[in-house]
């Protein structure tokens, strides 16, 4: 069987970094797939959903490409905290975050649509922050572009101001579980994911 060249449904510099490692070769095309934020399904239903529906919206366009999704929530108290609407709404999620646990979980979606083909699954991580107060808060929103980013902050830029303590994957945290992922592509193709 042959291997079918491989789309990243998201135009995140971040993820395309991480499946880097571990496809030599994949396109990317924007998903513009509508994003439910339903938190009533449950954390790890409504990340994989959201992920499905990006995999399938770019699949509509390339059959007979893996396609992947992936999509990437913060939770506090199983509550879902989304891209912040604004800087008073990013300052008000961090203000929240700071000293507490919660989770980051990642919905990821591979999908062909000509072979009628699919692999669901989701990885969550738990995220300590340190406590901190405003100066760090303003500190942070200055050095960051935080509102595309659930939960108001990247870890993977200047997430020392702000993170204790990461169980889990920290590549799950910047928005792909390298770790699941890299299994998953193998189960669908051994010539997938070698590195």
């Amino acid at each position: 069987m042959t291997t079918p060249p491989i789309i990243l449904a998201s135009q995140s510099p971040r993820r395309a970094l991480l499946l880097k490692e571990l496809v030599s070769e994949f396109g990317i095309v924007d998903s513009y797939a509508t994003e439910l934020d339903d938190p009533e399904m449950g954390q790890r239903r409504l990340c994989e959903l959201n992920a499905q529906r990006k995999a399938f919206a770019v699949a509509e366009r390339y059959p007979n490409h893996l396609v992947i999704g992936a999509d990437t929530l913060v939770f506090l108290d199983g509550k879902l905290m989304g891209k912040p609407e604004g800087l008073d709404m990013a300052r008000e999620f961090l203000r929240r975050l700071s000293g507490r646990v919660h989770e980051v979980v990642t919905g990821v979606c591979l999908f062909q649509r000509e072979m009628g083909r699919m692999h669901l699954f989701s990885e969550a991580t738990r995220v300590r922050f340190l406590p901190f107060g405003e100066t760090v808060i303003e500190d942070y929103l200055a050095r960051v572009q935080v509102l595309d980013k659930a939960g108001a902050y990247a870890i993977q830029e200047q997430g020392h101001l702000l993170v204790e303590q990461v169980e889990g994957s920290l590549s799950n945290v910047i928005g792909l579980p390298v770790e699941a992922l890299r299994l998953a592509l193998r189960r669908w193709s051994p010539d997938l994911a070698t590195a």
